[in-house]
């Protein structure tokens, strides 16, 4: 009973964080479902759409040349001005149908369990702390070593537009089974392999 208790508080507590964001982010409607099509890739050209674009904005980075910055500067007033003009018409903009309605409730449904589970996972890290500080500080010293060694053999600029395109990435392969796909084929080498161990070892 607890526990049912317990999950029902819970639900409610999300019900109404989703409804304090849907009411914060409602300008933002039309353009986070645009967005949401994009990454889910309701269309086959959006991955490469999405890794040209990164890749372009990386590619001028790189460059750093005067010119190419003025011009990004301008297509991005350009782009801030359009998008604030549309926000405050409040909507006029465009028409939300009740499925475009549902998926943005799904999207900050999704925003808020993200941010719940980052919350519960920062706090485990200090109740690991508090309980077990060797264990803390050895995966800290582990993961710390790590990120070092491939920040050391991979430049920073190119690690981060292979993070940043992998994260941009990332919700259309959940999306259409990619990933899942792929952890089951390892799953399932790692399967054989531990049985082939076992029959050895017999």
């Amino acid at each position: 009973y607890q526990n049912g208790s317990f999950l029902e508080t819970n639900l409610l507590k999300i019900a109404a964080e989703t409804a304090s964001l849907e009411e914060q982010l409602q300008g933002w409607g039309e353009v986070m479902l645009m967005a949401d099509k994009v990454l889910r890739w309701e269309r086959a050209w959006f991955p490469p759409a999405i890794m040209g674009v990164v890749s372009l904005v990386f590619l001028l980075t790189f460059l750093k040349k005067s010119k190419k910055n003025k011009f990004e500067g301008m297509v991005y007033f350009c782009s801030v001005s359009n998008t604030e003009v549309c926000l405050q018409r409040r909507g006029n903009c465009f028409s939300r149908t009740t499925e475009q309605q549902q998926r943005f409730h799904e999207i900050c449904n999704n925003l808020v369990k993200t941010r719940r589970r980052a919350v519960g996972w920062w706090r485990r890290l200090f109740t690991l702390k508090e309980e077990k500080p060797k264990m803390y500080f050895m995966t800290m010293i582990i993961s710390l070593a790590a990120v070092a060694w491939v920040g050391q053999q991979v430049h920073n600029l190119l690690l981060t537009y292979l993070i940043v395109t992998f994260v941009l990435l990332l919700p259309g392969l959940n999306q259409h089974g990619i990933i899942s796909k792929y952890i089951g084929m390892a799953k399932r080498e790692i399967n054989k392999l531990l049985k082939q161990k076992e029959k050895k070892n017999e």
